[in-house]
């Protein structure tokens, strides 16, 4: 059996990252991005860089890790599985780094020159990888029990994970509590209970949020979980530094503490301001005294307001200015305006701001048509070309067959649709000028006679 085909957290590297490596405290492994126990070597090409250094740096779980010293000089590279010395018995991790780097990180850790450091052993043989897999099929269910143990002893901590040692003869119980916990006879029921020696270690909620893993608010895998390994305190003025809306729900993780994130930049926004006029100090002119409203650092432009409460009459000007309204005021003179050339910034916004009104929200909206109003124009319009017309010649009579009375169709024109259409039969008299009565095919008149069954009355 093979270390590559093993779950036990060295999977084979792609690249310079470790892919699905389920030991880390991360689950960015899963997705092949480097995670938080990941280290570049950069001496990797350079001669002698690799195996001119005894120490090298092994990974477990959890973002434990150690340095052990390699007594035996065995050949050992990045991702290789190992059994180092443990206190007692042995652990099996992976080897992360070897070579000169290892000095720097050692710095990095500020590891004390009298420290013990441990051995390494032998590369992990596949009958201590079988073991170690054993241990590690216990470390769920361990830890639903332990849980279960903790609220019966009515101890006010939460057991987050379980890592057994490789050889099975240990466990660390990694555990988050708000307030100090007596543990100690939690320790004593453990022991009876898995026949383990157990050791206690608290992680913080930063630590757990890492170790579970997530995606932030930013749409990014968590910074605990993909690069942070060193946790500084978040304080509430770094959000005041930097203008952000002191809202709980907004500034906290996923850990329910204050984003790490926050103090990313809080430096740049602290010289920022030293550059910027203090914000309770109000601009008195001839007309208004203004107190500030809002401030863009970066641009160094502040907005002042004639109401301390809301938004009146807002003026925005440069921090230069605003400078030099105060050192006005501090002699006894108030300008006439606070920016003279308010008038003239404000044209060239309305002239430059939103050139094709792209800007507008109600740029897609279809205009509704006021049929109601068109059509009374229609109608007017319509009546009053009525009006203007100019009235019509009377058309001349014209007789049954088509032809103009008193003559013939001028230039032998025939009738319509061959010549054999006729003109409806109108009612009337004969000669005397009124309309004529219905006519047989032949020509004749049609006479209409009763029926027999009428009634002759």
């Amino acid at each position: 059996m093979s270390a590559e085909n093993l779950n036990t957290g060295s999977k084979p590297l792609k690249g310079d990252e470790c892919v699905n490596c389920d030991r880390c405290s991360c689950n960015a492994c899963a997705t092949d991005t480097r995670c938080n126990l990941h280290a570049y070597n950069w001496l990797a090409d350079v001669p002698g860089g690799a195996n001119d250094f005894e120490l090298v740096e092994v990974h477990f779980k959890n973002t434990r890790k150690g340095f052990y010293r390699n007594t035996s000089h065995l050949d050992l590279k990045e991702g290789d599985l190992v059994a180092v010395e443990a206190n007692p018995g042995h652990d099996i991790g992976r080897v992360s780094m070897t070579g000169s780097l290892v000095k720097l990180q050692m710095k990095k850790a500020n590891l004390k020159p009298d420290i013990e450091i441990l051995r390494v052993f032998r590369k992990a043989k596949p009958a201590d990888l079988e073991r170690f897999e054993q241990a590690k099929a216990r470390e769920v269910d361990t830890m639903i029990r332990s849980r279960q143990i903790a609220a019966d002893l009515d101890l006010k901590m939460k057991i987050g994970d379980v890592e057994y040692q490789g050889d099975g003869n240990k466990a660390i119980f990694y555990y988050i509590a708000d307030e100090r916990v007596d543990f100690r006879q939690l320790i004593k029921v453990l022991a009876e209970v898995f026949k383990i020696r157990v050791e206690m270690k608290q992680i913080g909620a930063r630590q757990e949020a890492g170790r579970i893993g997530g995606i932030g608010p930013c749409g990014r895998p968590l910074c605990c979980a993909s690069w942070m390994t060193n946790f500084v305190s978040v304080a509430t003025s770094a959000a005041r530094y930097q203008d952000i809306s002191l809202n709980p729900q907004k500034l906290a993780g996923q850990c329910a503490k204050l984003k790490c994130c926050i103090n990313f930049e809080v430096d740049s926004y602290v010289e920022i301001t030293k550059q910027l006029p203090p914000r309770e100090v109000p601009l008195e002119t001839k007309d208004n005294v203004y107190f500030h409203f809002k401030t863009d650092m970066f641009k160094k432009e502040i907005t002042y307001s004639t109401d301390k409460n809301m938004a009146a009459n807002l003026v925005t000007i440069t921090a230069e200015r605003a400078f030099e309204v105060m050192a006005l005021n501090k002699n006894g003179v108030r300008p006439d305006k606070l920016n003279p050339d308010n008038e003239l910034h404000q044209a060239e916004i309305k002239a430059f701001g939103d050139i094709i009104g792209q800007d507008s929200i109600s740029r897609f909206d279809k205009k509704k048509k006021k049929k109601s109003k068109n059509r009374n124009k229609n109608k007017a319009g319509a009546s009053e070309n009525r009006e203007s017309r100019e009235p019509r010649e009377p058309r001349e009579p014209r007789g049954v067959e088509g032809n103009v009375v008193g003559g013939p169709r001028p230039n032998g024109q025939q009738r319509r649709n061959g010549g054999n259409h006729r003109r409806r039969p109108q009612i009337g008299g004969g000669d005397n000028g009124g309309h004529q009565g219905p006519r047989r095919n032949d020509g004749g008149p049609m006479v209409f006679r009763p029926r027999k069954d009428s009634n002759p009355s």
